[in-house]
């Protein structure tokens, strides 16, 4: 393998987005979660939820200031490792990647200050709403996010100028490309997956020391919902998405599925251990006809395989097709843990299950594994192309050395790994610590006028003077 300026372009960027994925993954769901946590105790003021949301919103926090932290760096490597890129595309990608920035991130910008701070600054309705409107932000961060990468997977609504750069002829459909709505629904099913499984094994963890702990039952029970519910929907998407994958990148399909002969009746390998010298696959298990059936509907169909491609066309198969079994393995997982969660909530025995709390606790990180691997199979089953059928990759990279890709690629792991092994230590240690009793509201009317109930609680790092009194105010 020759580690020239094209090889380590395309590590450094995998290196770097694969550690800020795992944030927008995970805030993306905590930020609805915590949406749901306050409207419940809105509307039950059970005080439980109260103290889950003061509990969450603490590693909302840290994960979110991760997450631009480790993003940012991605803008900046577009221009510096992938000009030839960004001379094409960015007239297509950069209004796309405008609109998340003004519209996602602002909102999120305008209103985090409000969720993280204002609980005792403004009434619980203006709060709400701010939490709501952060979580929205999210979403609509994802939605821009998948639209551009979409686009790449498959361009539509495009023209191609005399000195080969792309331009928009009609965004909509540069927006609404055919792959995005599919791909929209798996990410953003990942991501609540993702944050579930988390909130999952910290409550797990937390309950293997306290059965009694009501918060981490309540978390726990939120979870398993979220397991039964998004995981059979997220078979279903990904089932969709795999089939439109067969219709506009066959060879994509055929590296996921190990496929080298075009023939009906299509086996599907369970394990295979690819031979892209040889053409061949050295080891393999598989069921008969039922990669036809799971490809397009019906055992009889034809499907290409990746000799009817040209060597150079083809995208990596082992890495593809372990990635994918990766990711389907760990949903499979998800789905189980949900099932089985579900006949111990309806059991009542949910608490005292400690071989199901570890299997909890164990699949912590699942979701995040299952993302990345997830990525790896879009990305690298795209390539020899960065714009799918336009532009190659190895066309598509500055004109640098691989001396100076190397040695900022070595920066960046050092510094990635500081950020993430401190934010992920601290975060450990929150969780370690548990949700803990919020001071109980004020029965009394509020000064100055204020609704009943407007001071939820302490924002996180907000000295207590004491129920519904601010910082520094005079006591009665």
């Amino acid at each position: 393998m020759h580690f020239d300026a094209l090889l380590l372009s395309r590590l450094q960027f995998g290196f770097t987005i694969a550690f800020h994925i795992i944030f927008p993954s995970f805030t993306i769901g905590l930020a609805s979660y915590l949406a749901v946590l306050e409207g419940l105790w809105l509307a039950t003021r059970n005080e439980l939820f109260r103290n889950l949301y003061l509990f969450w919103i603490k590693i909302f926090a840290i994960s979110f200031g991760m997450g631009v932290v480790t993003g940012v760096v991605l803008s900046y490597e577009i221009g510096t490792n992938w000009s030839v890129y960004a001379a094409v595309a960015s007239p297509v990608i950069g209004p796309l990647l405008a609109f998340e920035v003004l519209t996602a991130f602002f909102l999120e910008s305008s209103f985090l200050g409000v969720m993280l701070f204002g609980w005792k600054k403004v009434g619980p309705g203006l709060h709400f709403a701010a939490t709501v409107l952060v979580a929205l932000g999210t979403l609509t961060s994802a939605f821009w996010i998948i639209s551009a990468n979409s686009w790449m997977q498959h361009p539509t609504g495009y023209v191609r100028l005399p000195d080969g750069a792309l331009r928009a002829a009609d965004w909509m459909q540069v927006i609404f490309s055919p792959t995005f709505p599919y791909r929209l629904a798996h990410m953003t099913l990942a991501a609540y997956l993702t944050t579930a499984l988390v909130v999952g094994a910290a409550s797990a963890w937390r309950l293997l020391t306290d059965p009694n702990e009501d918060e981490s039952c309540i978390g726990l029970k939120m979870a398993i919902g979220m397991f039964a519910i998004a995981a059979p929907l997220q078979v279903i998407a990904g089932d969709l998405s795999g089939k439109q994958v067969a219709q506009l990148q066959p060879a994509k399909l055929a590296a996921i599925e190990a496929f080298w002969e075009t023939r009906t009746e299509q086996p599907f390998h369970v394990i295979a251990i690819p031979d892209s010298a040889h053409e061949t696959n050295r080891f393999e298990i598989a069921i008969p006809k039922l990669g036809s059936w799971i490809t397009a509907g019906h055992a009889d169909a034809e499907v290409k395989g990746l000799k009817a491609f040209a060597p150079q066309d083809r995208p990596p198969v082992g890495i593809v097709f372990w990635a994918f079994r990766v990711m389907v393995g760990l949903g499979v997982a998800m789905f189980g843990l949900g099932a089985v969660g579900g006949f111990l909530v309806w059991r009542g025995h949910i608490a005292r299950a400690r071989w199901y709390l570890r299997a909890v606790v164990a699949m912590g990180p699942a979701g995040f594994v299952a993302v990345i691997a997830g990525w790896i199979v879009a990305e690298v089953g795209r390539q020899p192309y960065v714009i799918y059928g336009l532009l190659r990759t190895a066309n598509a990279v500055s004109p640098v050395g691989a001396g100076e890709v190397s040695v900022s690629l070595l920066g960046f792991m050092v510094v990635y790994a500081i950020i993430f092994g401190v934010g992920a230590l601290y975060i450990l240690r929150l969780i370690a610590l548990g949700p803990t009793p919020a001071p109980q509201l004020d029965t009394e009317p509020p000064p100055r006028g204020r609704p009943p109930g407007y001071a939820l609680a302490a924002a996180p790092g907000e000295p207590e003077d004491g129920p519904g009194t601010r910082s520094g105010e005079a006591q009665p």
